[in-house]
């Protein structure tokens, strides 16, 4: 093992930390203690993992050999700084957030243990120096996540749960299938040789080894989209956010959809990097996700499913600034540093506005906008915290959405010849802000007509702990807006060494007439909708209603009926035909028991019967 220790720690402190949690029992105070300590230490070890980065001639790197015949790289670089930090500040927040949040939940310990799995597999993912290494904690992060979505075990919980696993599961072995065949043509899978090993393939001129070689791209893209919410494997998003706790709802849509797309840039930046063709397929279908997002948010009456389509359109946002790299080329830097900010912007906007969803859930139990309208009519601090997410969110000026939005705005503009993807891009901001209106309305300005006075009297509605958690996020949405020529192009310029993008060839200026032209736009497309759509279409004798068609549900309409009745239907006499082939019943059946050996082997040891049965349980 050769490198910086530091980075070893940094992956390994959240797993020994699982052990301590696991070993802690039902302990419920310790659980937290150990949890909420271990991601302050883990911001100790990053802080100094950072000096030694800053102070050092080259960036920390760390080699482990033999691990899966590859061995695991990890590197340290601007980008990955960035997103080390964001990581470490939205598990914080949430852990902070989870104690009073969890306070009479069951399976505390499952899911703290957990969180620190999927703590510890995201940062490996964000440090990863090769794409088998991006591979080998991805899946880790997907596995270990699971817990989050299916934490209540009531029914729709475990049908999301399943969703969520199948995407995930799918998704991978799709990417890996996808990794071996650009292994095989290039001969190594680290991010820093595959541009250069690419390049020798596109300028051979071969079309069958290009060809193949998008292929692979498309494979890979298939397994980081699905974990990103792009459009068509979107349909875990608008399933698994409402069911699952709301500190882990943040951690899902702020931190884990920012994994999937790492890995969309790592591909677009190294294996396609300049690539125009990849940078439209990117760019189309970024523009789908941001709009349907948009709309599905819209429609929808629920909170956290509201939130939850939101997070897809925000994240076609950021796909849109990812493709329009690709087209723009060496001229990329705006769309490189709107897309790297926006990322950032995301993860702490939907940190603040779950938590706002978790205070509001913990106290009335429920989410559906009819039922939780008029709960923050006299909570300012609730009310400002989820204002000023809002805003952000919606790209209002002087707030650090508008930043980023204004960036990937330009980008567009800039390519000249995407005029209808310009417009959606203002349409969909738009929406962002009547959704967001719609939401801010119902609970913080409308009475509630059966119980607005048991509201008004719930002042203790939030401690001391979950309140501090609430605020830090929400003071760095004004603090970064408010300074966003220094704060955010720091950020920025630190960031996109990773997507080697071309020099900013002029400072951005973010309150000029033609930037704040294209926020008034949305501005009053947003007003429109609010008015004439969602209070005049969307409402009926003053209740929210959900118009959106039943049956336009994707996974029910084909992804089901795909992989439980066509695909048996074709497969299942192929099946047969082997089931009754001697050689391969006895194997079939041999493996059938082998399995069933060590499950009871497993079950009875003194030191793996506890840990087989919790997995089970």
């Amino acid at each position: 093992m050769t490198g910086n220790v530091f980075l070893l720690l940094l992956i390994l402190w959240p797993f020994v930390s699982s052990l301590f949690i696991f070993l802690s029992g039902a302990n419920k105070k310790r659980t937290e203690l150990i949890a909420l300590s271990s991601v302050a230490e883990e911001a100790l070890i990053a802080v100094a993992a950072i000096w030694l980065s800053v102070t050092a001639r080259e960036m920390p790197y760390l080699s482990v050999p033999f691990v899966e015949g590859f061995g695991l790289t990890f590197r340290l670089d601007g980008f990955r700084i960035v997103y080390l930090c964001v990581t470490i500040i939205m598990w914080f927040c949430s852990t902070a957030s989870s104690l009073q949040y969890f306070v009479d939940a069951k399976n505390n310990v499952r899911y703290y243990c957990l969180s620190m799995w999927t703590f510890a597999a995201t940062l490996g993912v964000f440090l990863s120096g090769d794409l088998l290494t991006t591979f080998t904690f991805f899946e880790i992060m997907s596995l270990a996540s699971y817990a989050y979505v299916a934490h209540t075990e009531k029914k729709e919980a475990m049908r999301a749960a399943e969703t969520y696993l199948a995407v995930a599961v799918i998704g991978g072995l799709v990417m890996l299938m996808g990794l071996l065949i650009v292994n095989h043509m290039t001969g190594s899978l680290d991010l820093s040789l595959l541009k250069e090993n690419c390049e020798k393939i596109f300028a051979s001129g071969d079309p069958s080894k290009i060809k193949t070689l998008y292929a692979a791209g498309g494979c890979i893209l298939f397994g980081f989209g699905a974990k990103a919410g792009m459009f068509p494997l979107h349909i875990w998003l608008p399933k698994a956010h409402p069911v699952a706790p709301a500190p882990a709802s943040a951690l899902l849509s702020g931190v884990l959809t920012k994994s999937g797309v790492w890995g969309i840039l790592a591909i677009g930046c190294s294996i396609f990097r300049y690539d125009p063709v990849w940078g439209r397929l990117i760019l189309y279908l970024g523009t789908v996700t941001m709009v349907l997002g948009a709309v599905l948010a819209t429609f929808s009456i629920d909170l956290k499913r509201t939130l939850a389509c939101s997070s897809m359109s925000q994240i076609g946002f950021v796909l849109v600034g990812v493709g329009m790299m690709g087209i723009l080329g060496e001229e990329n830097a705006l769309a490189a540093r709107g897309a790297l900010l926006h990322m950032v912007n995301h993860s702490l906007f939907k940190l603040v506005l779950f938590e706002c969803a978790g205070v509001v859930f913990m106290n009335l139990h429920k989410l559906d906008l009819n039922e939780i309208r008029g709960f923050g009519r006299k909570k300012p601090l609730l009310k400002l915290c989820f204002l000023l997410g809002a805003m952000g969110i919606g790209g209002i000026p002087l707030l650090n959405g508008y930043v980023s939005k204004t960036l990937l705005h330009e980008a567009i503009v800039e390519a000249g010849s995407y005029r209808l993807v310009e417009w959606l891009f203002l349409f969909s901001g738009g929406l962002t802000l009547a959704y967001m209106t719609k939401l801010f309305v119902c609970i913080f300005l409308e009475k509630n007509p059966e119980k607005q006075e048991e509201n008004d009297k719930n002042r203790h509605y939030m401690n001391i702990r979950s309140a501090i958690a609430l605020c830090v996020p929400t003071a760095i949405l004004p603090l970064l807006g408010l300074t966003a020529s220094r704060s955010m192009d720091a950020i920025a310029t630190l960031g996109t060494d990773f997507f080697h993008a071309g020099p900013l060839e002029h400072a951005v200026h973010y309150l000029s007439l033609e930037n704040l032209k294209g926020a008034a736009i949305s501005v009053a497309i947003g007003a429109l909708v609010y008015f004439l759509i969602v209070r005049k279409l969307l409402m009926r004798d003053g209740r929210y209603v959900n118009l959106w068609p039943a049956k336009l549900d994707l996974e029910d309409l084909v992804y089901r009926p795909l992989l439980l009745n066509w695909l048996p239907g074709l497969f299942g006499p192929v099946c047969a035909v082997f089931a009754e082939n001697k050689i391969s019943r006895r194997i079939y059946h041999g493996g059938l028991e082998l399995l069933g050996k060590l499950a009871e082997l497993f079950g009875r040891n003194r030191l793996t019967a506890p840990l087989f049965r919790w997995l089970l349980d």
